[in-house]
């Protein structure tokens, strides 16, 4: 029987912030002025060409209640037909939350019940299919002090901000292997990272 993975698809820059990659709006907190930085070189062909392999091979969507409310408000309620909407609503979409009475509005979504991370290594611990979490960068960095993630999927920019959240601040030590990498002509880098045998202890 093979574990469920939990894989992490996020976008960051040089110096690991990850903190409001798409919209000016997006995610102020601490005074954050840089919100949207991603959009002067994403390569959306290249990300979701990477994206939508992951999305093949049969997942289910585990993402922090902000990330699942912004998909939820820039697929469903604005883009109904297109086809990635139509692969959101289908998946089976697990929410963490701390409002333990928020009701998620989409089809085929559940709230996580109790502390996030330990529901996720609940679901990690049985088997099934790849648990794949969007940005939700509070909710990667709960199930990084916890030793859950097992593969990153970084689409570095080339840009450094000097402020704002950063994905690896605070995290256990863990070692990683390559195990993919593109490149787009705007110089973001797709690099897949995979959990090395043995990576969570020190040499």
């Amino acid at each position: 029987m093979t574990n469920a993975r939990v894989i992490a698809i996020e976008h960051v820059t040089l110096d690991g912030v990850y903190q409001a990659p798409a919209r000016v709006d997006e995610d102020g907190r601490g005074g954050f002025k840089h919100g949207g930085w991603s959009t002067a070189t994403d390569a959306p062909e290249t990300t979701q060409g990477v994206i939508s392999k992951y999305m093949r091979e049969g997942w289910r969507l585990l993402v922090g209640q902000t990330t699942y409310e912004d998909l939820y408000e820039g697929w469903h309620v604005r883009q109904p037909e297109h086809p990635m909407t139509q692969a959101l609503t289908k998946v089976q979409k697990l929410v963490a939350s701390h409002d333990r009475a928020y009701q998620p509005a989409w089809d085929n979504s559940t709230l996580l019940e109790g502390e996030a991370s330990d529901a996720v290594a609940k679901l990690k611990a049985q088997a099934g299919t790849p648990l794949i979490i969007f940005g939700s960068g509070v909710l990667v960095r709960s199930l990084m002090a916890k030793e859950i993630v097992d593969e990153f999927v970084l689409m570095i920019h080339p840009l450094v901000l000097g402020e704002g959240r950063r994905l690896f601040d605070e995290a256990p030590f863990a070692k990683f292997k390559l195990a993919d990498q593109v490149k787009a002509d705007t110089g973001v880098i797709v690099a897949t990272y995979q959990l090395s045998s043995g990576g969570r202890q020190r040499a």
